[in-house]
């Protein structure tokens, strides 16, 4: 797109000294005659752009201008690259594959060892744990249903291990504690849910656009927090778990009782996977409080041990 070959060409000239006519035609696949039209159209709108002649000639941005207006430092390029790059390993987008092009074109070629040291010195790491290439092949169609504002059908087991067919506006792609998550309305449900990926079996996007809708899923969010039945555990663990313990729970909700154990009061939420947590410490947890949970510990693990008789 022409607006967008453009917009290119001025960040470009804000990050470099000069730039030629060949070289521009050359990178986007265009006439030099092309360029030069483009340089025109720029200077049109107020940019003042300076054209050299001569072996060393080509254009610049007139330097007091570009000395204004210069706002994204090393830095900040770094940081964007680094989100950028690893946001697209997970989802493999033209659009932000495109983006990243245009931010590394930008930048000097004199800075590029500069830049891979800062891009080494802060990583981030969004790739989930097991994460399989029908599942990103997955999270693609489902973007591709967002961006076109198309219906999707999917196929959805739910926590009791029950699949149905759902029908849905999807909204949002949300990537939370290395899980996929898809915010959608549910035309079956008619009410905005909120799907976990791994649980979606098949899905197909129907060629019915939908007008999206105006709630996102932050006020969602916030009105299932509010929502959401908490309770306080009290949990005694050994002190081998400390690490694990601290990877879990807040600083301020972890003391040391003089045997060394580690005692830890926390509310969270009143949810199956509340089980799952304590359990996961093996026999270096015991549940002091509430006492209907130690009492459904204390059950699970009768059953638990029947298996093993």
């Amino acid at each position: 797109m022409k607006i967008e070959r453009m917009l290119t060409i001025i960040v470009m000239l804000l990050n470099r000294n000069r730039v030629t006519a060949n070289e521009l035609a050359q990178k986007f696949e265009v006439s030099v005659r092309t360029i030069y039209r483009d340089i025109e159209t720029i200077n049109l709108a107020g940019i003042p752009i300076i054209s050299h002649s001569g072996n060393n000639g080509g254009f610049s941005i007139y330097e007091n201008y570009k000395l204004n207006h210069q706002v994204l430092t090393l830095n900040n390029l770094s940081s964007l690259l680094s989100v950028l790059k690893d946001i697209n390993s997970t989802v493999d987008d033209i659009e932000l594959e495109s983006s990243i092009e245009k931010l590394e074109n930008i930048i000097p070629k004199n800075k590029a060892d500069e830049l891979k040291l800062h891009m080494e010195q802060i990583i981030i790491d969004l790739h989930p744990f097991g994460e399989s290439l029908e599942q990103k092949s997955l999270v693609k169609t489902l973007r591709k249903s967002i961006t076109q504002t198309d219906i999707l059908m999917i196929d959805y087991r739910n926590y009791n291990n029950i699949v149905s067919k759902r029908r849905v506006e999807p909204m949002s792609l949300i990537f939370k504690n290395y899980t996929w998550y898809l915010f959608a309305y549910c035309l079956s449900k008619e009410d905005f849910r909120i799907f976990k990926v791994s649980r979606i079996s098949d899905c197909y996007i129907e060629n019915q656009s939908f007008e999206r809708r105006e709630k996102s899923y932050h006020e969602i969010r916030t009105l299932l927090n509010e929502q959401t039945i908490m309770t306080t555990i009290v949990l005694k663990i050994s002190s081998i778990m400390q690490s694990r313990v601290e990877d879990i729970f807040n600083k301020e909700d972890i003391s040391v009782l003089e045997t060394g154990e580690l005692l830890v009061k926390a509310t969270l939420p009143e949810k199956e996977w509340l089980f799952s947590l304590i359990f996961s410490f093996g026999e270096h947890v015991e549940v002091l409080a509430p006492k209907e949970m130690r009492e459904a510990i204390a059950s699970k693990l009768r059953l638990m041990a029947e298996k093993y008789r």
